[in-house]
Parts: structure tokens; C-alpha cells; sequence
């Protein structure tokens, strides 16, 4: 082997694991980046389309409709939301439907002191329009649920459901939508457009396709430096 092939082999063995690392990293978050562009399209399309009827294994972030009845005597908050002064929570109600399982309602969000303002319950036979919200996995930083309070910070359906003593519940919330002419103050403050995940893997990609790019020229110049010494 020619003593210039010697002295830059080493180098050039230990930066391949860590070059072909940096690809697979990009490659990674160019599909992630597709995936979630396909996602927000969906997403942009089921927001402007009609509910469909909500089946037993939903698309999630798909628009839908569930009817049935509230049972406001198993009511729950879930987390903590901040908007403008005031502190609040989302207000979840189980809805109760003939023969099928059970689902846990977003309805909105409510501040904690509400100060007088009345918070609607309407009775009987109810449709909710909204869109569903798959089951968030418990962390080591989520806060303790407070079962007995009926305090949740977790976003569990069945969980909660089990928790309310609900035997049969939909793993997906509900996150109800502001039906068109809803009053702004009317209490709770359901959501007025569907979820838009962030997309950043463009960046991403570009980050570790840029670091792999770095290393090759870095290698380069310093094979060329060294040979010349």
C-alpha cells in the first residue's frame, strides 16, 4: 500500500460509520417529511369536507360525527391551558351511544374561576362534530392524575374512562368543533379549527444531509493538507 494511502486510511475508515449515520438520519426525516405532508393534507382536507359517521377504528385527525347523550355526572378537566389571563382546562363529558362504545368529548376549553359564567349542558339526544384525537402516552414528566378530583393531565381515553368507571370506551377523544354561529364567550370554548402538527423535517434533513456534506469536505482537506506535509 502507497505511504499516502496509509496515512489517511485510518481517518477515512472511522468517518464512514459516522458519514453513513448522517445519511441514514437524513434519509430518515426526508420520509418523515413526506408522512407528514401527506398528514396535513388530509388533515386541510377533512377540515373543509363533511363529518363522516364516527366508526369504531377512525382515521386520526379525521372529522366525524358521534351522536348520543352527555353524561354530565361523570364529567372531567383535562390539563392546563392558559389563554389570555385566565387559567383554564378542557372540559371532557362522555357521550353515551345506543350499543357502541362509549366516547370521551373535548367540548372545549373553560377557566378554572369562572366567576358566574354558566357553562352549557345540553339535554337529550346531541350529534358533536369534531375531530379525533389519538391517545397521548404517559411520560416521566406528566403530571399525577388526581382520580378522585377527576383531574386528568394525560390524554388517555380509556384511562379516564376507567377512572369514571366507564367499562367500554373509545381508545380516541373527541375534540369537538365550534359549530358555524357559535357564540365567542359561550362557555365551553370548543375548538375552531383542526390540529396542524408542526412539519420542521425539511430542516432537519437539511441539517444532517449538511453535517454528513461537512465531514466528507472536512475529510478532504484534511487528506489533501496531509499529504502535502
Amino acid at each position: 500500500m502507497p505511504p499516502r494511502a496509509r496515512r489517511i486510511l485510518p481517518a477515512v475508515l472511522a468517518s464512514i460509520p459516522v458519514l453513513v449515520i448522517l445519511l441514514v438520519l437524513g434519509t430518515w426525516q426526508v420520509r418523515r417529511l413526506h408522512w407528514k405532508t401527506d398528514l396535513l393534507a388530509q388533515i386541510a382536507s377533512a377540515e373543509a369536507g363533511p363529518p363522516l359517521p364516527l366508526s369504531d377504528t377512525p382515521q386520526p385527525f379525521s372529522k366525524v360525527e358521534a351522536s348520543g347523550r352527555f353524561r354530565y355526572d361523570l364529567e372531567a378537566i383535562l390539563g392546563v391551558e392558559v389563554r389570555g389571563a385566565s387559567l383554564g382546562t378542557h372540559l371532557l363529558t362522555p357521550l353515551e351511544r345506543e350499543g357502541r362504545p362509549t366516547v370521551l368529548v373535548d367540548r372545549g376549553w373553560v377557566p378554572l374561576e369562572r366567576r358566574g359564567a354558566a357553562i352549557t349542558r345540553p339535554e337529550g339526544p346531541i350529534a358533536v362534530t369534531g375531530y379525533v384525537s389519538p391517545p397521548q402516552d404517559r411520560d416521566y414528566f406528566a403530571a399525577t392524575d388526581d382520580v378522585a378530583g377527576r383531574r386528568f393531565y394525560t390524554a388517555d381515553a380509556r384511562a379516564i374512562g376507567l377512572a369514571l368507571g366507564l367499562p367500554a370506551v373509545m381508545p380516541d377523544l373527541l375534540v369537538a368543533l365550534a359549530p358555524a354561529g357559535a357564540a365567542p364567550d359561550a362557555l365551553p370554548q370548543p375548538a375552531q379549527t383542526m390540529p396542524r402538527p408542526p412539519n420542521s423535517h425539511l430542516g432537519y434533513a437539511i441539517t444532517w444531509y449538511g453535517l454528513a456534506a461537512s465531514l466528507v469536505g472536512v475529510l478532504v482537506a484534511w487528506a489533501i493538507r496531509k499529504d502535502e506535509t
